[in-house]
């Protein structure tokens, strides 16, 4: 699946000059991917949206916290 430009939004989180820095790029029928601000070119991965909400709930619920 391909994301044109127009569907890709930093994220929120990626505040600052610290170089961590994602791309969210919003697909049809719900479906994400993720890429890299730095290095576009290296490619992205892709989820669907069933996937996608499903990480977002347990990062917000401290899942992957350490």
């Amino acid at each position: 699946m391909t994301f044109p430009a127009a569907t890709w939004r930093k994220s929120t989180r990626s505040n600052g000059n610290n170089g961590n820095c994602v791309e969210v790029g919003f697909g049809r029928d719900g479906a994400r991917a993720v890429r890299d601000t730095k290095d576009r070119a290296a490619g992205h991965f892709t989820t669907t949206g069933a996937q996608w909400t499903s990480f977002l709930t347990a990062v917000k619920t401290g899942r992957y916290d350490t």
